[in-house]
Protein backbone atom coordinates (compact mmCIF):
# COMPACT_ATOMS: atom_id res chain seq x y z
CA UNK A 1 0.00 0.00 0.00
CA UNK A 2 1.16 3.51 -0.78
CA UNK A 3 1.71 5.59 2.39
CA UNK A 4 -0.97 8.18 3.07
CA UNK A 5 -0.23 11.74 1.89
CA UNK A 6 0.38 13.96 4.88
CA UNK A 7 -0.08 17.17 2.93
CA UNK A 8 -3.76 16.13 3.05
CA UNK A 9 -3.83 14.60 6.53
CA UNK A 10 -1.78 16.96 8.67
CA UNK A 11 -4.67 19.38 9.14
CA UNK A 12 -6.86 16.66 10.65
CA UNK A 13 -6.48 15.45 14.22
CA UNK A 14 -8.66 14.21 17.04
CA UNK A 15 -8.81 16.08 20.35
CA UNK A 16 -8.99 13.75 23.34
CA UNK A 17 -10.41 15.15 26.56
CA UNK A 18 -8.99 13.71 29.76
CA UNK A 19 -10.74 13.27 33.11
CA UNK A 20 -9.03 16.38 34.48
CA UNK A 21 -10.23 18.49 31.55
CA UNK A 22 -6.89 18.62 29.75
CA UNK A 23 -6.86 18.30 25.98
CA UNK A 24 -4.54 15.91 24.15
CA UNK A 25 -4.14 15.99 20.38
CA UNK A 26 -4.04 12.64 18.57
CA UNK A 27 -2.71 12.65 15.02
CA UNK A 28 -0.98 10.42 12.52
CA UNK A 29 2.80 10.25 12.77
CA UNK A 30 4.58 12.05 9.93
CA UNK A 31 8.09 11.44 8.55
CA UNK A 32 9.17 14.74 10.14
CA UNK A 33 8.34 13.22 13.56
CA UNK A 34 11.08 10.58 13.31
CA UNK A 35 13.57 12.26 15.66
CA UNK A 36 10.94 13.21 18.22
CA UNK A 37 9.39 9.73 18.16
CA UNK A 38 12.76 8.05 18.60
CA UNK A 39 13.44 10.43 21.50
CA UNK A 40 10.09 9.49 23.02
CA UNK A 41 10.90 5.79 22.99
CA UNK A 42 14.37 6.40 24.39
CA UNK A 43 12.87 8.43 27.24
CA UNK A 44 10.59 5.59 28.38
CA UNK A 45 11.79 3.54 31.31
CA UNK A 46 13.29 0.17 30.47
CA UNK A 47 10.21 -1.50 31.92
CA UNK A 48 7.83 0.56 29.75
CA UNK A 49 9.82 -0.19 26.58
CA UNK A 50 9.91 -3.88 27.51
CA UNK A 51 6.13 -3.89 27.97
CA UNK A 52 5.52 -2.01 24.72
CA UNK A 53 7.70 -4.21 22.52
CA UNK A 54 7.31 -7.46 24.49
CA UNK A 55 11.05 -7.68 25.01
CA UNK A 56 14.25 -5.74 25.59
CA UNK A 57 14.72 -2.76 23.25
CA UNK A 58 16.47 0.57 23.70
CA UNK A 59 15.21 2.28 20.53
CA UNK A 60 13.61 1.62 17.16
CA UNK A 61 15.83 0.32 14.39
CA UNK A 62 16.11 2.45 11.26
CA UNK A 63 13.67 0.16 9.43
CA UNK A 64 11.18 0.12 12.30
CA UNK A 65 11.34 3.90 12.60
CA UNK A 66 10.67 4.18 8.87
CA UNK A 67 7.58 2.01 9.23
CA UNK A 68 6.33 3.92 12.26
CA UNK A 69 6.56 7.26 10.47
CA UNK A 70 4.93 6.30 7.15
CA UNK A 71 1.20 5.61 7.39
CA UNK A 72 -0.15 2.74 5.34
CA UNK A 73 3.02 0.64 4.96
CA UNK A 74 1.93 -3.01 5.34
CA UNK A 75 -1.56 -1.69 6.20
CA UNK A 76 -0.25 -0.36 9.52
CA UNK A 77 -0.78 3.08 11.01
CA UNK A 78 0.82 5.00 13.85
CA UNK A 79 -0.59 7.88 15.85
CA UNK A 80 0.93 10.09 18.53
CA UNK A 81 -0.75 11.83 21.46
CA UNK A 82 0.73 15.26 22.03
CA UNK A 83 0.36 18.21 24.39
CA UNK A 84 1.72 21.73 24.12
CA UNK A 85 4.44 22.45 26.69
CA UNK A 86 6.07 25.85 26.57
CA UNK A 87 4.72 26.34 23.07
CA UNK A 88 6.26 23.11 21.78
CA UNK A 89 4.41 19.94 20.76
CA UNK A 90 5.47 17.12 23.10
CA UNK A 91 4.70 13.43 22.56
CA UNK A 92 3.08 11.86 25.63
CA UNK A 93 1.84 8.62 24.09
CA UNK A 94 1.61 6.61 20.90
CA UNK A 95 -0.30 3.76 19.33
CA UNK A 96 0.14 1.54 16.29
CA UNK A 97 -2.60 -0.52 14.70
CA UNK A 98 -3.37 -2.73 11.71
CA UNK A 99 -6.57 -4.10 10.19
CA UNK A 100 -6.86 -7.75 9.15
CA UNK A 101 -9.73 -8.15 6.68
CA UNK A 102 -9.69 -11.96 6.91
CA UNK A 103 -10.62 -11.89 10.60
CA UNK A 104 -12.41 -8.50 10.63
CA UNK A 105 -10.04 -7.51 13.44
CA UNK A 106 -7.95 -4.47 14.29
CA UNK A 107 -4.79 -5.23 16.28
CA UNK A 108 -3.12 -2.52 18.36
CA UNK A 109 -0.23 -1.72 20.65
CA UNK A 110 0.30 1.47 22.65
CA UNK A 111 2.45 3.19 25.24
CA UNK A 112 2.17 6.25 27.47
CA UNK A 113 5.09 8.37 28.68
CA UNK A 114 5.86 7.29 32.26
CA UNK A 115 5.48 10.88 33.46
CA UNK A 116 1.98 11.12 31.97
CA UNK A 117 0.51 7.82 33.10
CA UNK A 118 -2.62 7.62 35.28
CA UNK A 119 -4.09 10.76 33.72
CA UNK A 120 -6.56 9.06 31.39
CA UNK A 121 -4.50 9.25 28.19
CA UNK A 122 -4.45 5.47 27.71
CA UNK A 123 -8.23 5.22 28.15
CA UNK A 124 -8.78 8.08 25.69
CA UNK A 125 -6.54 6.44 23.08
CA UNK A 126 -8.30 3.07 23.48
CA UNK A 127 -11.65 4.77 22.97
CA UNK A 128 -10.32 6.51 19.86
CA UNK A 129 -8.96 3.22 18.49
CA UNK A 130 -12.46 1.76 18.72
CA UNK A 131 -13.61 4.57 16.40
CA UNK A 132 -10.84 3.72 13.97
CA UNK A 133 -11.67 0.01 14.13
CA UNK A 134 -15.29 0.77 13.31
CA UNK A 135 -14.18 2.89 10.34
CA UNK A 136 -12.58 -0.24 8.90
CA UNK A 137 -15.72 -2.24 9.58
CA UNK A 138 -13.80 -4.33 12.13
CA UNK A 139 -15.83 -6.53 14.45
CA UNK A 140 -13.06 -6.98 17.01
CA UNK A 141 -10.30 -4.87 18.57
CA UNK A 142 -7.45 -6.70 20.26
CA UNK A 143 -3.89 -6.41 21.49
CA UNK A 144 -1.37 -8.66 23.23
CA UNK A 145 0.59 -7.75 26.33
CA UNK A 146 2.85 -9.47 28.83
CA UNK A 147 1.16 -11.23 31.74
CA UNK A 148 3.35 -9.13 34.00
CA UNK A 149 2.08 -5.82 32.53
CA UNK A 150 -0.42 -5.07 35.30
CA UNK A 151 -0.91 -1.44 34.21
CA UNK A 152 -1.99 -2.36 30.67
CA UNK A 153 -4.20 -5.20 31.86
CA UNK A 154 -5.83 -2.88 34.39
CA UNK A 155 -6.37 -0.22 31.72
CA UNK A 156 -7.98 -2.80 29.42
CA UNK A 157 -10.30 -4.00 32.17
CA UNK A 158 -11.52 -0.47 32.94
CA UNK A 159 -12.16 -0.03 29.20
CA UNK A 160 -14.34 -3.18 29.16
CA UNK A 161 -11.87 -5.42 27.34
CA UNK A 162 -11.97 -9.15 28.00
CA UNK A 163 -8.67 -10.68 29.20
CA UNK A 164 -8.00 -13.99 27.44
CA UNK A 165 -5.20 -16.50 27.04
CA UNK A 166 -2.92 -15.81 24.09
CA UNK A 167 -3.18 -18.85 21.77
CA UNK A 168 0.44 -18.65 20.64
CA UNK A 169 2.52 -17.56 23.64
CA UNK A 170 1.94 -18.41 27.31
CA UNK A 171 3.87 -15.31 28.42
CA UNK A 172 1.20 -13.08 26.85
CA UNK A 173 -2.45 -12.34 27.43
CA UNK A 174 -4.87 -11.09 24.80
CA UNK A 175 -6.97 -7.98 25.41
CA UNK A 176 -10.10 -8.18 23.29
CA UNK A 177 -13.26 -6.18 22.75
CA UNK A 178 -16.18 -6.42 20.35
CA UNK A 179 -16.61 -3.34 18.13
CA UNK A 180 -20.25 -2.38 17.73
CA UNK A 181 -20.07 1.32 16.81
CA UNK A 182 -21.88 2.32 13.64
CA UNK A 183 -19.37 3.71 11.08
CA UNK A 184 -21.54 6.74 10.35
CA UNK A 185 -21.34 7.73 14.02
CA UNK A 186 -17.53 7.73 14.19
CA UNK A 187 -16.19 11.02 15.60
CA UNK A 188 -12.61 10.40 14.41
CA UNK A 189 -12.27 13.11 11.77
CA UNK A 190 -8.70 12.25 10.84
CA UNK A 191 -9.46 8.60 10.33
CA UNK A 192 -12.56 9.22 8.19
CA UNK A 193 -10.39 11.14 5.75
CA UNK A 194 -7.65 8.50 5.76
CA UNK A 195 -10.15 5.69 5.21
CA UNK A 196 -11.58 7.54 2.20
CA UNK A 197 -8.12 8.02 0.70
CA UNK A 198 -7.22 4.38 1.16
CA UNK A 199 -10.52 3.21 -0.36
CA UNK A 200 -9.93 5.46 -3.38
CA UNK A 201 -6.39 4.13 -3.76
CA UNK A 202 -7.62 0.54 -3.62
CA UNK A 203 -10.25 1.19 -6.30
CA UNK A 204 -7.76 2.86 -8.65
Amino acid sequence: MTPARFDDLRQHADILRLRNGKRVRLRFVEPADAEALQGYFRSLTGSSRHNRFLGAMSELSKTELEHFTHAGIDDRFSVIATVSIGGSETIVGEARYAFDADSDSLEFGLSIDDRWQSQGIGSAILSNLQCRAAAFGAKRLFGDTLRSNAAMIGLARTSDFAIRHNPDDWKLVRLEKTVDAAPQAIPCVSWRLAAQQIAQHGAA
